[in-house]
């Protein structure tokens, strides 16, 4: 016996979504943690020895962001700023500086409880 050409195909799909476990078919995983929408995305810029770091918040929990910038020098002092936070949809700038030159610049993040 043979199949006519339009039903094959649809019956090869039902038989397949039969077989497959439930879990397979399925889209939500057991184990799979779900992942929070969180922190404030940053862009750094250096310009000789002048440091600047523009963050922005697009998520609902409010972001603690400090600036941290290590100084290419032994002798000049490597600094990190003050925390400041950052509210949802809200935009913060922070500045810093060394001496002479700047070896690497980062942007720390924390989680502020509401």
């Amino acid at each position: 016996m043979r199949l006519p050409r339009r039903i094959a195909p649809a019956l090869a799909v039902v038989l397949l979504i039969a077989v497959l476990p439930y879990d397979a078919a399925s889209d939500e995983k057991p184990d799979k943690p779900k992942r929070e929408l969180f922190g404030a995305q940053c862009r750094t810029e250096v310009d000789g020895s002048r440091v600047s770091a523009v963050c922005h918040n697009p998520y609902p929990g409010v972001d603690a962001v400090a600036l941290h910038i290590e100084c290419d020098q032994w002798w000049d002092i490597d600094t990190d700023s003050a925390q400041r936070e950052v509210g949802p949809a809200e935009t913060v700038r922070l500045d810093g500086r060394c001496w002479k030159a700047v070896r690497d610049v980062w942007v720390s993040h924390r989680k502020v409880a509401e």
